[in-house]
């Protein structure tokens, strides 16, 4: 597929131009989306400490991100509110199932492809908040998303950063390799209905 940038940072795969024309085409629905990503990101940090709860380090740089991506939702809400957009379930694409079930059942690996899976998301978040910025036809919308990148950036690097914490730097670098092989695959195809990861 024709792609309009280079990879950031952990993704194998740039994001193609025709996301970036269905999610334009599509601001209501990507906004909706938007609200349920940042939710659903502030329930697997919550996740992570409740599961790792002797893990200091862990808890207390998740218990930031929680906090943070529950602002975000709030904020997307608003956005919701003033376009006149209810609160309703969306069906998922396949990615976020895809990527959950290459985290591995049995510890260690069960807590570092968590961290690892969770950077990626992030990442990728953190690229298509940049398209839609870019390309966005609505001034103020797009500034809202630019705003919201450098968080995203700054999420998939403390991911990377708790991985290393844990984990040996070759060990999480092979890791990641294959994860985000998956994380690239899971988007080969764009899915048919808009979302933040079709």
């Amino acid at each position: 597929m024709h792609t309009i940038q280079q990879p950031i940072k952990f993704l194998q795969q740039p994001t193609s131009t025709a996301w970036v024309e269905q999610a334009i085409e599509n601001l209501d629905m990507i906004l909706l989306d938007h609200s349920h990503c940042e939710r659903k990101a502030a329930g697997v940090a919550l996740n992570l400490i409740f599961r790792y709860p002797s893990s200091t380090k862990l808890v207390r740089t998740l218990t930031s991100i929680a906090q943070e991506e529950l602002e975000h939702f709030e904020q997307v809400n608003q956005w919701l509110d003033r376009r006149g957009i209810a609160l309703a379930p969306l069906s998922p694409p396949p990615y976020g199932a895809g990527l959950k079930a290459q985290i591995r059942r049995h510890e260690p690996d069960r807590l570092l492809d968590s961290l690892l899976v969770s950077g990626l998301i992030e990442a990728r978040s953190h690229e298509r908040l940049g398209l839609l910025a870019a390309h966005c036809p609505e001034p103020e919308l797009a500034q809202f998303y630019r705003g919201l990148m450098a968080s995203e950036a700054r999420h998939y690097g403390i991911y990377w950063t708790l991985a290393t914490t844990y984990f040996d730097r070759p060990t999480v670098t092979q890791r990641l390799e294959e994860l985000a092989t998956v994380e690239s695959e899971l988007l080969a195809t764009l899915h048919p209905e808009p979302r933040i990861h079709s």
